[in-house]
């Protein structure tokens, strides 16, 4: 392990997240919050520590596949520790474990919440941990790399542990500039975005707040009762739909799009694939409340369009109290939990390329059964999937499977009813935010004990970083030389 170099990277992540403070600590200055000794008292202890480790001395240059997976990993837990200290010293939570919680939603991207009444918390608060939803969107240590360059070398170990999705592809043959396309990409549709919803009719703040959970798929609003606040605008509600959608598609087909190869985005069958579920999903359900709710058809499918794209994008934004929707239409956006959006997004769950990959081997099965000397090698956009990456992705799904029932029954000890238990690991463990029940859109997670928060916690970290980043920390050291 080339503790040396991990060291350094931390450091920079840590200095790199003191940085991020700055917005939220001029806000309560300017304001006059009560939050503003909480975020100095934070940004001291990140630039403070983040300096001693980036300045400690390095052995060597190379960080090897372990070192990214420690890096990343413990990188994470350490912006989650910090990050949830400002909520915590500033009143936004009454104990530091429901900071914790709201910090790791936050970066996570998760949108899950253990605060009732946002607007009784200082808006500097509110400002910090939406923010948390664009830094950890597109990746805080990809930030890092494109933005120092000393911590880049080798970097796409680094980049390859936090980029969701089976395969990570560079968009430029240096780790730095691949990252700093990414988020060349990623500020302009932030941008667009709030020009967007400010001349729609949000205030300032709100649009800034908004437009971070959008770009981020995060779902933390301004609003207690999150985009229901919105509900008489529809122009607000399309674009955050559309923006939804957008940022729950693969960033480098945008990149290669500005190259030059836009048709070579609408030809990629997992965006393909994307577009035909949620066309089918907003019909499907449009349909379903029209008829059982009396609902208009335009009405239905604003509903419809604004709930199923919040929800295969894991942003987790409400604009009604989905739990109450007939039990078809919530048996239809309880599927999207799993499905999630394309890999190479700021979006969670099991990522298109995975049920991609996953049905074309349930046909490959069904017609060799038929056939069983047929060699029917899986293709994706003409490229043959390597049986490497196929045999990941069948891990990652068992993974997935294995974590969301063993955590649904620890969490059925509380007492809370099985749709509770289910949803909220189901939530954590996809990204989403609110699930049903007690969980449900118009709920939170604050009546569950410390212990269960933590639990909930620890599913939305490995999801966000997809299970295999923080198991394999703990195999044994010997299979660690596979991976150099």
């Amino acid at each position: 392990m080339n503790f040396g170099a991990a060291f350094n990277v931390l450091g920079a992540l840590l200095m790199v997240e003191g940085a991020f403070l700055m917005p939220p600590l001029l806000y309560a200055v300017c304001h006059g919050e009560g939050s503003t000794k909480a975020f100095i008292i934070a940004m001291a202890l990140a630039l403070i520590v983040g300096a001693l480790l980036f300045f400690m001395p390095r052995k060597e240059e190379r960080i090897r596949g372990r070192d990214g997976l420690f890096i990343v990993a413990v990188g994470w837990i350490v912006a989650s520790l910090l990050g949830a200290v400002p909520i915590y010293l500033g009143g936004g939570t009454p104990n530091y474990i429901d900071a914790l919680f709201e910090t790791v939603s936050g970066f996570t991207t998760t949108g899950a919440s253990v605060i009732p009444n946002v607007e009784a918390i200082d808006k500097s608060i509110v400002l910090w941990r939406s923010m948390t939803h664009w830094i950890g969107g597109m990746g805080i240590l990809v930030f890092t790399l494109a933005l120092l360059p000393r911590v880049g070398t080798n970097g796409f170990r680094i980049f390859k542990a936090e980029t969701p999705g089976p395969v990570a592809g560079k968009v430029e043959p240096r780790m730095k500039d691949t990252a700093k396309a990414l988020y060349k990409i990623y500020l302009f549709i932030t941008v667009v975005l709030f020009v967007l919803l400010y001349f729609a009719g949000m205030n300032v703040f709100d649009a800034v707040i908004h437009t971070l959970g959008v770009v981020g798929t995060g779902g933390f609003s301004s609003h207690a009762n999150s985009c229901a606040a919105y509900i008489d605008n529809s122009a607000i509600l399309i674009i955050m739909s559309v923006f939804m959608v957008i940022c729950g598609t693969n960033f480098s087909l945008y990149s290669r799009a500005v190259g030059g190869h836009l048709r070579e985005m609408f030809l990629d069958e997992e965006y393909r694939l994307y577009l035909k579920i949620l066309g089918g999903a907003v019909v499907l359900i449009a349909l379903n409340l029209v008829l059982s709710n009396e609902m208009t058809v335009g009405l239905g499918l604003r509903e419809s369009l604004f709930q199923v794209t919040s929800i295969i994008s894991t942003s987790g934004f409400a604009s009604s109290d989905y739990d109450q929707w007939p039990g078809f239409s919530k048996c239809i956006l309880l599927a999207l939990y799993f499905f999630g959006s394309c890999a190479g997004s700021t979006a969670g769950g099991m990522k298109m390329i995975r049920i991609l990959v996953l049905w074309k081997i349930v046909k490959r099965e069904i017609f060799k059964s038929i056939h069983p000397n047929a060699i029917m090698p899986i293709r994706i956009n003409g490229k043959i999937v390597e049986d490497q990456v196929i045999f990941g992705i069948v891990a990652f799904i068992c993974v997935y499977i294995i974590l969301l029932a063993v955590s649904t029954a620890l969490t059925a000890t509380s007492g809370v009813d099985f749709l509770t238990a289910f949803s909220g690991c189901l939530t954590c463990l996809s990204n989403v935010g609110p699930g049903f029940s007690g969980v449900g859109p118009t709920n939170t997670f604050v009546e569950f004990a410390p212990g269960y928060k933590l639990l909930f916690s620890s599913l939305m970290l490995m999801g966000r970083l997809e299970f295999f980043t923080i198991l394999a920390l703990f195999a044994p050291q010997r299979g660690h030389r596979y991976m150099n």
